[in-house]
């Protein structure tokens, strides 16, 4: 039996590691911005549009409900995209895995902004738009990790957190791309904008993919990942990398999924939040958008900052205080939507999205993928991520039925982020600290 993870620790890639980790990063910022600005236009435009657009109900809460029932379905399909495009990155290497994730989001999400409503095409409305978002959870299940696991496998010593916080920093930018995109179309007629209107934040997805894709093809596979593809043990590994990375790193493999729990902060604030207002008529959408996109700007600055202290003092330190933090600042956050008080809005999503949010958001990227070894880190990260998210994507499902429209009801709104905050924390106490751990000897050792 051999021990993979005893090589000795190669923390540096000659001859230029600091070049190949900054193109690493903006690789990783620009795919997963269009990943993510493609992913949540739809939470916006379920909120929004499409539960009159593609969906009919005399009932406004249930149209709202199929609609974000949909938007779950995306969550629901990504523990298969990480699954098949983790198995592909972990056999085949990560750069034309990540090439194949970024085109196939890419086509699924202009294709929604050529379907039919349901008044032109009836029932086949809201199937199509089903299975393209299906394609776009399948996409969304295989790029993060690939483009963290390839920013930590470049990254020089001390600063893996930091080099691989611009993925998540990129998931900030798309997120202020698709917020900042639904606010000109918010203030459009109702009538202009439930016929076309809505079409053109997914048509103009093809303009970001055409710049993450070029930049993309020109990536060199990870170097960690070829020296360890060259050696013969490596090519003689099971064929399932999944059901290895189940057989040696299990305990990894559940702190990591609890910890991905916390992305139901931002889908239940965007998708849940919005929804919350709107029926509740406090605060018109386009306040709770611009209060969205000025956190994730706020957040596009702290993440790097965040991520580096994280490589000074520990990831446990700097997660944990951000993940608590969310946990309580969800309840004045809903209460402000209840009451209509528009500082205390833009406040506590600042706080949240900028600052507590973006703490352990800065580090997904890197703490999460740390805890498995280089075999079975794609794999691990990927699915893992996903099984996390799941209930990230049924939240404002849940939050809707809980709550039925009645702003008295905003503590029981709140509770939902709150306990997902807190699944996370678990998931956190549970992690290995890695921020001293050579690049070499992170995860378990892998033997066949």
């Amino acid at each position: 039996m051999t021990n993979l993870a005893s090589a000795p620790a190669r923390e540096t890639h000659a001859p230029h590691p600091n070049r190949r980790a900054r193109k690493a990063a903006l690789a990783g910022f620009l795919g997963s911005a269009l990943e993510y600005y493609d992913f949540f236009i739809y939470t916006t435009a379920a909120s929004l549009v499409f539960s009159h657009v593609f969906f009919t109900s005399d009932n406004p809460t249930v149209a709202l409900i199929q609609s974000f029932a949909v938007l779950g379905v995306g969550y629901v399909f990504r523990p298969l995209g990480a699954f098949l495009f983790g198995h592909l990155g972990d056999r085949i290497g990560r750069r034309n895995t990540l090439v194949a994730t970024l085109a196939l989001m890419g086509i699924a999400t202009f294709s929604i902004g050529l379907l039919p409503t349901y008044e032109q095409a009836g029932i086949w409305a809201p199937i199509l738009l089903t299975l393209l978002r299906i394609l776009q959870g399948i996409s969304a299940g295989g790029e993060t990790a690939g483009a963290s696991s390839l920013s930590i496998e470049e990254s020089p010593v001390g600063r893996r957190a930091f080099f691989s916080s611009f993925t998540a920093t990129g998931v900030s930018a798309g997120m202020v791309l698709s917020t900042a995109a639904f606010i000109p179309i918010q203030a459009m007629d109702a009538s202009a904008r439930d016929a076309w209107g809505w079409r053109i934040p997914f048509l103009a997805s093809m303009l970001v993919l055409i710049v993450a894709y070029l930049v993309r093809r020109t990536l060199d596979e990870s170097s960690e990942f070829a020296q360890q593809r060259e050696e013969r043990s490596f090519r003689s590994t099971g064929r399932v990398p999944f059901l290895l990375m189940i057989r040696t790193h299990p305990v990894a493999f559940v702190s990591v999924a609890l910890m991905s729990v916390q992305i139901l902060i931002y889908t239940y604030l965007q998708g849940f939040g919005i929804a919350f207002a709107t029926q509740i008529g406090t605060v018109a959408p386009t306040t709770i958008l611009w209060a969205l996109a000025v956190g994730n700007l706020i957040a596009i600055g702290t993440q790097p900052w965040l991520a580096l202290l994280a490589d000074r003092i520990g990831r446990k330190p700097v997660a944990m205080t951000g993940q608590a933090l969310s946990g309580v600042l969800v309840f004045p956050f809903f209460y402000s939507l209840s009451v209509g008080n528009v500082p205390l809005i833009f406040i506590t999503t600042g706080l949240i999205v900028g600052l507590s949010y973006a703490a352990a958001n800065s580090l997904f990227t890197s703490w999460f993928g740390e805890q498995f070894h280089v075999r079975v880190r794609y794999s691990g990260l990927a699915v893992a991520l996903q099984a996390g998210a799941l209930i990230a994507g049924f939240s404002p499902t849940i939050g809707t039925a809980l709550v039925n429209g009645d702003g008295s009801r905003w503590m029981l709104a709140a509770a939902v982020a709150a306990i997902g905050a807190g699944l996370a924390l678990v998931g956190s106490l549970l992690a290995r600290e890695t921020y001293r751990t050579p690049l070499a000897e992170l995860g378990n050792p892998v033997t066949h």
